[in-house]
């Protein structure tokens, strides 16, 4: 017996999501189905030369309506969104976009790696996904700025527009952000 004769790795027609690949096309990632799986988008991955991702399986996935499989891989979002990959692909598929919208239809179905949550918490906390910190001011004073920004660092007003949009989107429950702790649940 080989893996292939093993029942687990057949697909049913239950695991497959035909409005899943359907609402990725409309959504902007219609060229989706000119993907001749080449694998040119994952040869020029650089993400993918240093972890499990490989782009060529997500688009395979997302293509076959297979949703389930697409959100629930945590390799989803180990793309770092340069470009390498659609730069180079011959069918000129909008790869980056194709990951962005099933990253999107992962998070709102509660699929998100604990890193994307975390810089949400800081752009929640201090409108950037990187705060500032000690050493960065340091650095700035030293080349002759302000120790801050001229952003949410250095105008609180801003912010507090920021978290109202960040409320009024529901992205604080997206991500399960506690206001009360000022954490992560």
């Amino acid at each position: 017996m080989t893996l292939l004769d093993r029942d687990e790795n057949l697909l049913k027609r239950e695991d497959i999501d035909k409005e899943f690949s359907q609402e990725i096309k409309e959504a902007g990632g219609d060229s989706l189905e000119y993907c001749f799986q080449c694998g040119t988008c994952t040869g020029s991955c650089p993400s993918g030369r240093r972890t499990p991702y490989r782009v060529r399986q997500i688009i395979r996935k997302t293509n076959m309506g297979l949703k389930d499989e697409v959100m629930a891989d945590p390799n989803l979002w180990m793309c770092t969104t340069c470009y390498a990959c659609q730069e180079r692909c011959p069918r000129k598929i909008k790869i980056v976009d194709v990951v962005k919208l099933a990253r999107n239809h992962a998070a709102q179905a509660g699929f998100m790696a604990p890193a994307h949550k975390m810089t949400g918490s800081f752009v929640i906390k201090t409108g950037h996904g990187v705060p500032i910190n000690d050493a960065t001011m340091e650095l700035r004073k030293r080349v002759g700025l302000g120790e801050l920004p001229p952003t949410t660092h250095q105008f609180p007003g801003a912010l507090e527009e920021v978290q109202t949009i960040l409320k009024a989107t529901g992205f604080d429950s997206l991500i399960g952000y506690n206001w009360e702790t000022g954490e992560l649940e």
